[in-house]
């Protein structure tokens, strides 16, 4: 497993932390998804072997929300 830490911005209530969550969360590979909404971060734990840091950051930005 891969743990990776991700500031992104635009998240600013509790449908952007379900919706970031949510899509992230549903990935093939992905074990875990925590928002913290008052820092920007989005903690990601995944299996390399089944999905790319590439795609996590691909579907959160489809959300509509900025990684910097």
């Amino acid at each position: 497993m891969q743990n990776v830490t991700l500031n992104v911005q635009g998240m600013s209530c509790g449908h952007c932390v379900k919706s970031v969550e949510g899509s992230v969360g549903a990935l093939a590979g992905v074990d875990q998804v925590k928002v913290n909404l008052e820092e920007g971060l989005v903690e990601v734990s995944f299996d390399e072997a089944k999905v790319s840091l590439e795609q996590i950051k691909e579907t959160i930005d489809d959300q509509g929300y900025d990684i910097k």
